[in-house]
């Protein structure tokens, strides 16, 4: 087996490779989701998740690939550490080509100044009992719940709705499409930071935001597909955005709606904000992308406000996920 590095901006057929072995795993892999779209998944192998540098590395043998990876190397925060998103064909599995895999992406780590490599792992599933297998440490869970959009749905949100109201006096609901307006920047950079006392695993940083990189993760979904929609509670007396929560759309699967941030600044919670801005886009929805039936969300187990929230709202529990962590001091060595 050689396992070559490529790029995916260039190299066509290696991602179309690894998009077609990640298409045909993701109903083992990931049966409650829908699986990326080539448009999307393109995005994400080129310009990335987020704003950080990244490798992509194929697996072949003489009757062609059998795996691939892409390195995740962040600049910012947790430098310390690399994120891996690894890629064995269904048919390849169980020989060993996910081990010489790791242990080839865990050099690559080394070589980048890395001490650990995480991969995102779901419970009960064989990549978790690889992931325990090679002597990786399992993190918080990240349990993930889907909404949906029946018709009970608007008659639930007006109850919500008016029950929620007479503790948001001096609020006023906003939303926006697409790109974060300049306008509307340093208060969303101000939310978005906010999210720094999340529930996150032991010596994982905080990501810290700014307005170049809140326009740079913008571009980054429009390069991948992606179109978003926005909806803040903003203090009256002060103009300050107490709360915001995001969906994403992808235009390869219209009838799935992607939870991004939600968050109410410390000093505003208590007031049902979180609540209400998420009644507020699911109704804001219902007349921007009525093809949406289903809404994905994820949340730390421990994040008691939010589950709350979603369970109020209607969300079902499908999953549970953990970032698995290896030790790069010792595996492989």
């Amino acid at each position: 087996m050689q396992i070559k590095q490529f790029d995916p901006s260039v190299d066509t057929a290696q991602l179309r490779a690894c998009f077609e072995m990640t298409e045909a795993g993701w109903p083992i892999d990931h049966p409650n989701l829908p699986a990326w779209p080539l448009e999307s998944f393109t995005g994400k192998w080129i310009h990335g998740f987020d704003e950080c540098p990244q490798q992509a590395w194929l697996a072949g043998e003489a009757d062609g690939p059998v795996g691939g990876y892409l390195l995740r190397l962040p600049e910012k925060e947790n430098e310390a550490r690399a994120r891996c998103i690894l890629i064995v064909a269904p048919e390849h599995r169980r020989r060993g080509i996910g081990t010489a895999l790791l242990k080839h992406c865990a050099e690559q780590a080394r070589r980048a100044g890395r001490s650990w490599l995480q991969s995102d792992v779901r419970d009960d599933s064989a990549g978790a009992g690889f992931a325990a297998a090679v002597g990786g440490r399992g993190g918080i869970a990240e349990v993930s719940r889907v909404l949906d959009l029946d018709p009970a749905l608007p008659e639930r949100l007006a109850t919500l709705r008016s029950a929620a109201q007479p503790h948001a006096g001096g609020y006023t609901l906003l939303s926006w499409s697409g790109v974060t307006p300049d306008s509307h920047m340093d208060r969303v950079v101000r939310l978005h930071n906010a999210m720094s006392d999340a529930p996150r695993d032991e010596g994982v940083e905080p990501v810290i935001w700014d307005a170049d990189r809140v326009r740079k993760a913008d571009q980054k979904g429009i390069e991948s597909g992606l179109h978003s929609h926005s909806v803040v509670a903003c203090h009256d007396a002060s103009g300050e955005f107490a709360a915001l929560t995001e969906i994403i759309l992808d235009r390869g699967t219209p009838e799935w709606g992607f939870q991004g941030v939600t968050v109410v600044l410390p000093k505003y919670r208590g007031h049902r904000l979180g609540l209400l801005v998420k009644i507020e886009m699911l109704e804001l929805l219902a007349g921007k992308a009525p093809d949406v039936r289903r809404i994905f969300t994820d949340n730390a187990g421990s994040n008691e406000h939010m589950i709350a929230i979603n369970e109020q709202l209607g969300f079902q529990i499908k999953d549970v996920t953990r970032s698995w962590e290896l030790d790069l001091a010792v595996f492989g060595q």
